[in-house]
């Protein structure tokens, strides 16, 4: 009976770690500036997240974007011209905006510039390392 238990977490395990490892039928980018923004709540910092299918058609999805500290805590980021934040974004191929980081985000701490990619197709968790600095 044990061995019959193990088998079958193994199998399940297995067959999780081949779903997992499947690629995905699109192709979705993080790219910025630079990997440390200046801190000063003047320097406008942009960043694109880029969504294609394997040919490079633009593919539509929606865009969610985050800073993520080092205690794992998601913080959504503002548009730069509004107040409003980039959660659940519909767009098309590129999705382009800026940031403007404040003097008291974190200076010297890496952070993980978080985009989140949703299409008909799947999902893409996108991290871009940051360290602000003055």
């Amino acid at each position: 009976m044990r061995l019959a238990v193990l088998l079958a977490a193994l199998t399940l395990a297995l067959t999780a770690s081949a779903v997992a490892a499947a690629p995905r039928p699109f192709k979705a980018t993080l790219t910025a500036a630079t990997h440390s923004p200046v801190a000063d709540n003047k320097t406008r910092w942009p960043y694109q997240v880029k969504l294609t299918d394997l040919k490079g058609k633009p593919l539509a999805g929606r865009v969610s974007i985050a800073i993520v500290d080092p205690l794992g805590t998601a913080h959504p980021v503002q548009f730069f011209l509004n107040t409003k934040y980039v959660t659940n974004i519909p767009f098309k191929g590129v999705f382009k905006d800026a940031v403007l980081w404040p003097p008291d985000s974190a200076v010297g701490v890496v952070l993980n510039f978080r985009a989140t990619v949703v299409t008909a197709k799947g999902k893409a968790v996108l991290i871009y390392p940051v360290k602000p600095h003055a």
